[in-house]
């Protein structure tokens, strides 16, 4: 079994159709793992309201950011 992240990895937000007040297009989101969602084509992330929710994974596209960017970004 592969080990599960303890740091949520990162999105960015690329279409808002459908979601214009949970997400804002050109913005960093954290996307937390959810394997099951996944499996459907759904992330979970972290959205404007600063709760978890599944979006459409074309909604976003993955992106790595650097270790003292991951610590400013972290969610507290």
């Amino acid at each position: 079994m592969t080990p599960r992240p303890t740091e949520p990895e990162y999105v960015l937000c690329v279409d808002n159709e459908g979601y214009r007040a949970s997400l804002v297009v050109r913005r960093i989101y954290p996307c937390l793992p959810d394997p099951e969602a996944a499996k459907r084509g759904l992330l979970r992330v972290v959205d404007e309201s600063s709760e978890d929710y599944l979006f459409p994974a074309e909604l976003f596209t993955p992106i790595k950011l650097s270790k003292p960017l991951r610590k400013k970004l972290a969610v507290s």
